[in-house]
């Protein structure tokens, strides 16, 4: 995998994916590795297209996105979920109420993130404790 895609939904959306694009991006192992993109609306549609951030994968893979994402989920004063997508479709979202426990938001996103690095038969079949895969009623 050399690429996840990361969105974020949130009641201030917009704000909270500015705030992960600099979070991230301030982080020693992920410095230059993270995009934002920003997708126009569709012909015929007004208002913003959907924004994304993405992220490239150095040598260490999904394992050093984990610790600054889940930093940043935590310190979070507000329910926040966050959708990665691997560069082959396959999605899962981490989904933090505020105040959450550090550890069991890290012990969440190993889950997700092996699962999107490890059984790509994984997703989107079956739920995990913690993750769910995106697009079910979102």
């Amino acid at each position: 995998m050399g690429e996840l895609t990361l969105t974020v939904e949130a009641p201030d959306a917009e704000a909270d994916l500015r705030a992960l694009h600099q979070w991230l991006s301030a982080d020693d192992g992920l410095r230059g590795r993270v995009r934002r993109r920003h997708t126009p609306p569709p012909p015929g549609h007004m208002g913003a297209g959907a924004d994304a951030l993405t992220v490239i994968l150095g040598s260490s893979g999904i394992a050093g996105l984990i610790a600054p994402l889940c930093a940043w989920l935590t310190g979070r004063r507000r329910d926040v979920a966050v959708t990665l997508e691997a560069d082959d479709g396959r999605k899962v979202t981490l989904d933090v109420k505020r105040a959450a426990d550090e550890q069991a938001v890290i012990r969440m996103a190993q889950e997700a993130f092996r699962s999107l690095a490890e059984r790509p038969d994984a997703l989107p079949g079956g739920q995990r404790p913690g993750a769910r895969p995106a697009g079910r009623g979102e």
